[in-house]
């Protein structure tokens, strides 16, 4: 009888069922807003058993936190254009597309509603922007390795990143690519002040 290979494929049902599972929360997030529903409905959702998202993440936080970082990752890679310009430009205009698709706005009010759900969400809210600065800070290192002056990470986000997340969670105006290239435009032009 030949030995059976007990090693893990990419792929396959274990991707299935992750995918799945993230998209059930993301349409129950949508739908009804975090904390309105439970592993049970995330589970019925994707098709799985209750105890297989137990297994797997071993709470409705833990799978709403991996949730909201495998989208960050795989929605806002991390461009590499060769210039800071360049680079910037391509990272807006992606966070925009991904928070004005489907998806994006019930991430971010997962992200937000998970800051205020005690500990644990806490917890996850600082590995998202734990994650989201970890990418800005490779961007911005590769900038001063080509010799160029990049602006720190904190900066990106109050220039570009806070105004798009403000624009999408309250409607406050459109974000189209020129606002986009307009936010890029005034963080890397140099106020002058004038005594």
């Amino acid at each position: 009888m030949a030995e059976q290979d007990t090693t893990r494929r990419p792929g396959g049902r274990s991707a299935r069922v992750r995918a799945a599972v993230h998209g059930a929360v993301t349409e129950l997030v949508a739908e009804r807003g975090y904390g309105s529903f439970t592993v049970g409905d995330v589970a019925a959702r994707a098709g799985v058993a209750d105890s297989s998202i137990y297994r797997r993440w071993g709470s409705l936080e833990a799978l709403t936190t991996d949730v909201a970082i495998t989208w960050l990752t795989t929605n806002s890679p991390i461009p590499d254009t060769g210039s800071l310009d360049g680079d910037l430009r391509d990272y807006a205009a992606g966070v925009a597309r991904d928070i004005g698709g489907p998806d994006g706005l019930a991430v971010l009010r997962l992200v937000i509603a998970l800051s205020q759900a005690g500990t644990a969400g806490t917890e996850a809210r600082d590995r998202f922007l734990a994650e989201r600065g970890r990418q800005l800070q490779e961007m911005l290192d590769r900038a001063r390795t080509r010799g160029e002056d990049p602006p720190e990470a904190l900066e990106v986000v109050d220039h570009i990143l806070a105004p798009l997340y403000i624009r999408t969670l309250f409607g406050t105006g459109p974000v189209t690519p020129e606002y986009v290239d307009h936010l890029v435009d005034r963080l890397l032009t140099p106020v002058s002040r004038t005594s």
